[in-house]
């Protein structure tokens, strides 16, 4: 049995490209072959999950029905007119209950996780809970099931993302584009995914295989021989090679992602806008991610806000950005994994962002006595990229490995 993990190998490119011929040819007259169009997402979820993953495959299946389940019993619920907050909190506890056990299992040192957990759990959560809580605002008033499976089931980005919305899909997905549209779409597809290609084989290869392994023993022969975690250039090196890889590697799979949906007419967002030019770490957010960012912002960060203005939790209005920023990030650490890493690296992107507001707020009050030239521009750029950077020393985990490497 062939297994296949999307965009591993060129193999995975040649048959996609042979796959998706005849729906290029029909989005280029005007036609959307959606029957022919489902049948090549099933092909590449079963390409994805035969072999030794089939398990992940029946996994899939089965989180699908039970998110179906609670989302239309949802939906007819609030379609009945009733819209307790008990009933919409059940429903979204449901929604994350098989991610949180996925996420709390290895600490229990039980197989739960293996018997739920599959790839791509974590976007199609974020999806179904986007729906449900949509549904609860009547920014959506309906979901029709067959657009919903293709929106949850979408091959390109059922793994990691790009994260989409049931609305936008919706939109490109009940028609095919206009011509030109669409011969736009094969032009930045083709692009998408050229420059996909240079970011994760060949710039994210020489980060992450060639420099990475080496500055890592590098930094544990420095730490071991200097008694721990200190300082050094290795170390230094580490952090910028690893999060070079780390943007290349991901950004490179998020381009092949949107460039293979484009070529299927649907415009999935982009993930990244050159993070690296960010002047300040909220402008990171709003360039990183940024449908993970974006989701978090719309659904944990606005609603904790919405719920503690409205319930009076916290009254300066100040204090209670800097509340939810430590929820919002918190949580997303959480999510990354139940282990201290990522749950600092949470925290410390919150305090980031909490003293970057009071810096912003200073400056606001100062402007005539604080300079803003070509020289602050860059300096700004520079402190933010090394403020990142040491995150995702965090985020790797590497300093975990140098402290117990050097015990």
């Amino acid at each position: 049995m062939i297994n296949i993990q999307p965009y591993s190998n060129p193999r995975y490119f040649v048959i996609l490209f042979i796959a998706l011929l005849p729906l290029i040819i029909g989005l280029y007259h005007g036609r959307r072959f959606k029957t022919y169009e489902a049948f090549v997402s099933l092909l590449f979820l079963f390409l994805m999950f035969n072999g030794k993953d089939w398990i992940q495959g029946v996994q899939l299946i089965g989180y699908i029905i039970f998110q179906f389940l609670i989302t239309f019993a949802y939906q007819k619920y609030v379609n009945s007119g009733k819209n307790k907050t008990s009933v919409f909190c059940l429903a979204v506890i449901l929604a994350i209950l098989p991610l949180a056990a996925v996420k709390i299992a290895p600490l229990a040192h039980n197989k739960t996780a293996d018997l739920i957990g599959f790839f791509g759990i974590s976007y199609l959560t974020f999806k179904t809970v986007q729906v449900i809580m949509e549904l609860r605002d009547k920014t959506i008033k309906k979901v029709d099931p067959i657009t919903y499976a293709r929106f949850l089931l979408f091959f390109p980005t059922i793994s990691s993302g790009p994260i989409d919305r049931y609305r936008r899909f919706k939109e490109d997905y009940d028609k095919a584009p206009e011509r030109d549209k669409y011969i736009e779409n094969l032009k930045f597809g083709t692009r998408y995914i050229f420059q996909g290609f240079l970011y994760k084989f060949i710039i994210g290869y020489v980060f992450g295989t060639l420099w990475l392994p080496q500055l890592a023993r590098d930094a544990l022969f420095y730490g071991q021989a200097n008694g721990g975690l200190r300082l050094s250039w290795a170390l230094l090196g580490y952090m910028y090679c690893y999060s070079m890889y780390l943007f290349f590697d991901f950004a490179g799979y998020s381009l092949f992602a949107v460039g293979t949906s484009y070529f299927m007419g649907i415009r999935t967002p982009m993930n990244f806008n050159k993070p690296f030019i960010s002047q300040n770490i909220k402008d990171f957010w709003n360039r990183w991610h940024m449908t993970l960012s974006f989701w978090f912002r719309d659904f944990i960060f606005m609603r904790f806000t919405f719920f503690a203005m409205k319930h009076k939790l916290v009254k300066n209005r100040i204090r209670l950005s800097q509340l939810a920023y430590l929820v919002d990030f918190l949580i997303m650490g959480f999510w990354h994994g139940l282990t201290w890493y990522y749950i600092v690296y949470g925290i410390y992107h919150a305090l980031a962002i909490i003293i970057n507001d009071i810096w912003l707020r200073f400056k606001r009050k100062h402007r005539k006595q604080i300079p803003h030239n070509k020289f602050t521009k860059w300096f700004a750029i520079f402190l933010t990229f090394n403020v990142v950077c040491f995150s995702f020393l965090i985020f790797s985990g590497f300093l975990s490995t140098l402290w117990f490497g050097w015990k």
